[in-house]
């Protein structure tokens, strides 16, 4: 990426670092006082939105939002105009920006970072947005994208919430834990949730603008975190925890750090593979890791060989998922658009970077979840490799502790205890395919699905078919076993056979589970 271009054009095309905004803790205060005075919450931005506007900006469609905020009232004109700053990167006049952040006045704003005078009138410059749990509402700040700013990202710019960060927040485990860590905080959305149920959070990141609006974050929600700068684990050196989650700077390039946020400066998916080396070390006993990562792909068909080495290498259970393999044109073209660039800018850094991955012979970029957790015992780690990629299949975090606990049953239960036990099945939906033949329909191939379950497909026959009808919690499954086998002219023994290895991957996706 940036290391690719040396001195080029591109590389002096770059945004700037940019000096640390809202020192004053004051400020601060004054702010998160001023939004709540004038309802800037989910509730209240939705309220003046109304439904369909709202729904539209979430998708990114903004005319609408700008209209409605054009038609508030008088006394809702401080939240109209702290949307169209913040959420639409408006210009606003003076009087208007004045009544929004009363008593703060603008020029406080200017040298605290918060906004910009232009044209007349003032933009922000930061992005403060609410952000909504089950249970809880936060204020959350980062920078102004580049869809709104109109101007080149700068080296050190923050980035807000994502659906990346999203789905890494989904899928985190949020059983209560003592210590966690949110290494390459970013914009603080994993460290927020993880404050809802860990004792003590760790917030670590390269880019002292990411700690700073950490801080600014930790303070508008009344939380603390403990901050530290500093690559991967050297902040927490010596230190292990229950839970660690990172969002890194995964994007695989030539090794430079044209941008903070997305660039580690580490040639190759070299972040991602030192994540996984060294998290080990850092996780207590049955501790849990959970991150994001990219990974190259040399051929198509082995897309899981470079992960699959790391993973088993670390010693640690794990569950890798892949949920996109990109062409490197399509994935270039993701991280450029990501910039806000001029179009010559563009291209010149998506033919370079192309040129790279050309001379490295990289074909695709595996991207996915990846769960890692350390056994309590001395025992083979427990390791599945596979992709998932059906929207409504993404991995949660209810489902990930879920997961371990069905493949911890297995591991520890024999195939006779499992002959013996009652088996139940799961609400689900059993499709089958068929074509047009002499004699009608045939039937090629069937399936059942467990809705919402992460890659809980299962492909069945005939035998299986009937055998989870059967599984309702009353019989043996060697009882089920045994009907089976006599309806068809079969050795019971031989048909159990077969049959256990596909029953322990119905339980691997809960599709069949023990009753009672």
């Amino acid at each position: 990426m940036g290391g690719i271009f040396g001195e080029s054009a591109v590389a002096g095309r770059l945004g700037p670092v940019t000096s640390l905004p809202l020192r004053d803790q004051s400020v601060v205060q004054a702010l998160g006082t001023a939004l709540r005075e004038r309802d800037f919450t989910a509730a209240g931005i939705a309220d003046l939105l109304g439904e369909q506007a709202g729904a539209a900006l979430t998708v990114g469609t903004w005319w609408p939002a700008l209209r409605a905020t054009e038609r508030a009232d008088e006394a809702r004109r401080p939240l109209a105009t702290l949307i169209r700053l913040f959420l639409l990167g408006g210009l606003e006049p003076e009087a208007h920006v004045r009544a929004a952040f009363a008593p703060i006045a603008p020029a406080i704003l200017v040298e605290q970072g918060v906004l910009a005078a232009a044209d007349g009138g003032f933009r922000a410059v930061l992005d403060i947005r609410p952000h909504g749990s089950d249970d809880h509402e936060y204020l959350v700040v980062s920078d102004q994208d580049a869809l709104l700013s109109a101007a080149t990202l700068a080296h050190d710019h923050v980035l807000g919430i994502g659906g990346a960060s999203m789905s890494l927040a989904h899928a985190v485990v949020r059983t209560p834990a003592a210590r966690a860590l949110d290494l390459g905080t970013g914009c603080v959305i994993q460290a927020l949730h993880l404050d809802s149920h860990a004792e003590t959070v760790v917030a670590t990141d390269t880019n002292p603008r990411a700690l700073a609006l950490a801080r600014v974050t930790a303070e508008l929600n009344g939380m603390s975190w403990d901050l530290r700068g500093g690559s991967l684990f050297e902040p927490v050196a010596g230190e292990r925890f229950d839970l660690i989650v990172a969002n890194p700077p995964f994007v695989v390039g030539a090794g430079g750090q044209d941008y903070i946020y997305r660039d580690s400066g580490i040639a190759g998916d070299g972040i991602s593979r030192r994540l996984i080396e060294q998290v080990a070390d850092h996780l207590a006993p049955g501790g849990v890791a959970q991150l994001l990562a990219n990974w190259v792909v040399h051929d198509v068909d082995d897309w899981q060989a470079r992960i699959g080495e790391w993973v088993r290498a670390s010693g640690l259970d794990a569950w890798v998922v892949q949920r996109e393999l990109a062409d490197p044109i399509s994935y270039i073209s993701l991280w450029i658009a990501d910039a806000g660039e001029t179009p010559e800018a563009a291209a010149e850094r998506g033919a370079l970077w192309l040129d790279w991955f050309e001379r490295e012979q990289i074909v695709g970029i595996g991207m996915g979840l990846v769960t890692l957790r350390k056994p309590d015992t001395d025992r083979e780690p427990d390791v599945v490799i596979e992709e998932i990629t059906a929207a409504g299949q993404e991995v949660t975090g209810f489902e990930v502790q879920a997961w371990w606990a069905r493949r911890d049953f297995l591991r520890t239960t024999s195939d006779d205890d499992l002959l013996a036990a009652s088996l139940s099945t799961s609400p689900v939906f059993l499709e089958a395919q068929s074509l047009p033949g002499s004699d009608g329909w045939q039937e090629i191939s069937a399936a059942v699905t467990r809705p919402g379950g992460p890659g809980a497909v299962l492909p069945v026959d005939e035998v299986m078919t009937a055998l989870l009808a059967g599984c309702r919690g009353e019989v043996p499954l060697s009882a089920l076993i045994g009907l089976l086998a006599d309806f068809h002219g079969v050795d019971a023994d031989a048909l159990a056979e077969v049959t256990l290895p596909v029953v322990r991957e119905a339980i691997t996706r809960g599709i069949l589970f023990v009753a009672g």
